[in-house]
């Protein structure tokens, strides 16, 4: 690249807006894998390596302006131009936390919007990312649950919030170092119930003209979509994340709903079958367990849930519970949570304590609420309830507040 397209190439700058009319006529490369753009430049009469010269630029450079994309003819940026757009998701609000943590709103059509959390921890810098507005599982200590569920994301929309991640910490300028080396699909929604859009905005995170992650620094993290799960390793070999939070399937149906159609067995096996299909068979599902006071958080727990994972190849992520104004649940003690750390070290597991960060921002791990314009009237069933037992004079906390 010429001297003249290194200083054009810094320019983020988004080209002048166009009529709703024409930008609704328009297609938005930014969610388009490789293959899907090479398609795109041969349906416009032009060559498939078109599509790496896009690629570069948009997420590695962080251009999303026809005009200074300098290494394309002037004629050809002309014509996408007047049939594309590569157009970033938008950011309402941006916090920062005393702890480095980075939240970022991020407006969706519809009046909706997500939440995106970046965590810099030493030299690792990981982004959790949203797949969906809203959820649609509702487990019971999750604030992303409590706000009902809308709609998927688009693949431009998820990798969206990577791209601004990246252009926020100054990763696309020349001879910065990279900022998100790591990525989880950890934010609002499951992942694998928008699985195409998903496993497309994976692939450009780990793609060589992308992002160049590696595929052992992005992770799916499910609350055990069994049908999806089973799909997964045919498209990918990212790491795996299991929402368990239970060691048994009465507890987990209160907690994970999903649990009463997949339960933790079919679960469990289902994780299995994608682990023995990777090409690396040192690789380990990690268990993520929510530490919630006198709810799961009791040493017959911890002992019957090293039971439960005793063949299984897994490390284990112990949570504490981050409060939110629509639960009643409580933060397990320290006491409590190196208890229960110490039974499964006990027992032979590589067992770790997630640090709360970002919780001064409603960053933290099940925090994330964003904006949904909720199609299911969940939240405001959730917002009715809680009212009936704040004036209630009843002092238990019940494992869900709805039945």
């Amino acid at each position: 690249m010429s001297s003249q397209q290194q200083d054009q190439s810094t320019d983020t700058s988004t080209p002048a807006s166009s009529s709703p009319i024409e930008r609704a006529s328009k297609v938005n490369l930014l969610g388009m894998t490789q293959a899907e753009l090479e398609d795109f430049f041969l349906n416009i009469g032009e060559k498939k390596f078109r599509a790496t010269q896009i690629l570069k630029w948009v997420h590695q450079l962080g251009v999303v302006d026809f005009a200074v994309m300098t290494n394309i003819s002037k004629v050809l940026r002309e014509k996408l131009a007047q049939v594309a757009e590569i157009t970033p998701p938008k950011v309402l609000e941006q916090w920062d936390s005393t702890d480095g943590t980075r939240k970022f709103l991020i407006c969706m059509s519809g009046g909706n919007a997500v939440e995106t959390v970046f965590i810099p921890e030493g030299g690792r810098g990981t982004l959790c990312v949203s797949s969906q507005v809203g959820c649609s599982l509702d487990c019971s200590f999750c604030a992303t649950g409590k706000q009902g569920f809308n709609r998927d994301l688009s693949a431009a929309e998820i990798i969206g919030q990577v791209w601004i991640a990246a252009k926020s910490f100054g990763q696309f300028e020349e001879g910065a170092t990279r900022k998100v080396t790591n990525v989880v699909l950890m934010g609002m929604g499951e992942p694998l119930l928008n699985f195409d859009n998903v496993v497309a905005s994976m692939n450009l995170m780990m793609h060589d003209n992308c992002y160049g992650i590696s595929k052992r620094r992005v992770t799916l993290s499910t609350s055990g979509v069994v049908p999806a799960l089973d799909r997964l390793g045919e498209y990918t070999d990212v790491c795996l994340a299991i929402s368990l939070h239970a060691p048994n399937d009465e507890l987990r149906n209160q907690l994970v709903p999903i649990n009463k159609k997949y339960p933790i067995a079919m679960l469990l096996a289902s994780a299995q079958r994608y682990i023995d299909g990777l090409p690396d068979q040192r690789r380990k599902i990690t268990i993520e367990y929510t530490l919630i006071d006198h709810v799961n958080d009791r040493p017959e727990h911890a002992h019957e849930l090293a039971e439960l994972l005793a063949e299984v190849p897994v490390k284990i992520n112990l949570i504490p519970f981050n409060p939110f104004s629509l639960s009643n649940y409580k933060k397990v003690s320290n006491n409590a949570l190196r208890r229960f750390q110490q039974i499964l070290i006990d027992a032979g597991f590589t067992t770790t304590i997630r640090t709360t960060r970002g919780d001064d921002i409603d960053a933290a791990c099940g925090q994330l609420a964003g904006k949904v314009n909720d199609r299911t009237r969940r939240s405001e069933r959730y917002k009715i309830d809680m009212e009936a037992f704040t004036n209630a004079s009843n002092d238990t906390i019940p494992v869900r507040l709805i039945p």
